[in-house]
């Protein structure tokens, strides 16, 4: 008998059981996946809280990798056999097997581990869209990112770094401070610390950043837009200290013209051909060494819910997957 995380309620970490499914044989445009390694993400946390609701009972995770099993009716993005890597569609990812839409799978190159795969895919095609469609960065300039030693935050650095550039990192802790630093950050604040909007104009002479990239939600939102220079980009991108609260649309021309956006990775996958493309870029600068996708931290798929404590607790570095 196969398993799976399922919650039949929302609330804390405890809500997260362990139970015996058997997923029936992949039906018309499905196939199904024996998973490897899975994605943990701190949208799932958002999932079994409550704060982005979900019909219950439900399964959880929206990242995982693994070897395809079978293919049901009418399937001809994967074959029986084939490594795969998957991010978004139905969620299911913390699973020992599942069925999904083959049309959200993509083949994993053979020289990229599972493991790797399973923490790269949400993580790096969220870098992707952030650093070339949300706000195209350009060489010579300088960005600000936040949670800069997590998991979308250290692959953001390193690309940042790759297209030239000058990257301002904020963490919480000096442990974190330090691996900031070796991703290849030019300065790190420990906010814990510092008054990093100070900070942030100190080391711009005034100026300010071109983009910031906000993870954190909440707590950071007003002081990460004082740190933009004029007409810069403010890209809240996730809610990890809770949903942002409403403003005043005028703080943005006091803050000198700025631009706020929201985004959200399905609408920069919207189609195969986008999901294809930005997989292949993520997969080329990944494989040229140029960003490194390290696994932290492993967890059984079963102690799912101690992966969460210690994700909301901020005892995690990097990337995480959970092991079937």
């Amino acid at each position: 008998m196969n398993h799976a995380i399922r919650f039949h309620r929302t609330g804390g970490p405890e809500v997260l059981q362990w139970e015996a499914i058997e997923p029936p044989p992949p039906g018309p445009g499905e196939a199904r996946l024996r998973h490897h390694a899975v994605g943990l993400n701190f949208i799932d946390t958002y999932h079994r809280s409550g704060l982005y609701p979900l019909p219950l009972p439900s399964g959880l995770g929206m990242e995982g990798a693994g070897v395809v099993e079978a293919v049901g009716e009418g399937v001809t993005e994967v074959k029986i056999g084939d490594r795969v890597a998957y991010t978004n569609g139905p969620l299911d990812a913390y699973s020992e097997v599942r069925n999904i839409p083959a049309h959200h799978l993509v083949v994993l190159p053979d020289d990229i581990a599972f493991e790797q795969g399973a923490a790269m895919m949400l993580q790096g095609l969220t870098a992707h869209y952030l650093l070339h469609a949300t706000y195209p960065v350009k060489a010579g300039e300088t960005i600000l990112v936040h949670a800069a030693a997590g998991g979308v935050g250290s692959i953001l650095v390193q690309w940042a770094k790759g297209l030239g550039a000058s990257v301002i990192g904020t963490v919480g802790s000096d442990d974190k401070a330090v691996r900031a630093k070796a991703l290849g950050c030019d300065h790190v604040i420990v906010y814990t610390r510092e008054r990093f909007p100070e900070r942030v104009r100190e080391l711009t002479g005034g100026k300010g950043v071109a983009v910031v990239y906000d993870s954190v939600g909440r707590d950071t939102f007003l002081d990460s837009v004082a740190c933009l220079q004029r007409r810069g980009t403010m890209v809240s991108y996730g809610n990890a200290t809770g949903p942002v609260a409403p403003f005043d649309c005028a703080l943005l021309h006091k803050a000198g013209s700025v631009y706020v956006t929201r985004p959200g990775l399905p609408d920069y996958i919207a189609t195969r051909d986008e999901l294809l493309e930005r997989a292949a870029a993520l997969f080329e600068v990944v494989r040229s060494g140029k960003v490194k996708i390290e696994v932290m931290q492993r967890y059984a798929l079963k102690d799912a819910a101690q992966a969460h404590r210690d994700l909301e607790a901020r005892r995690t570095t990097g990337s995480t997957v959970l092991l079937p």
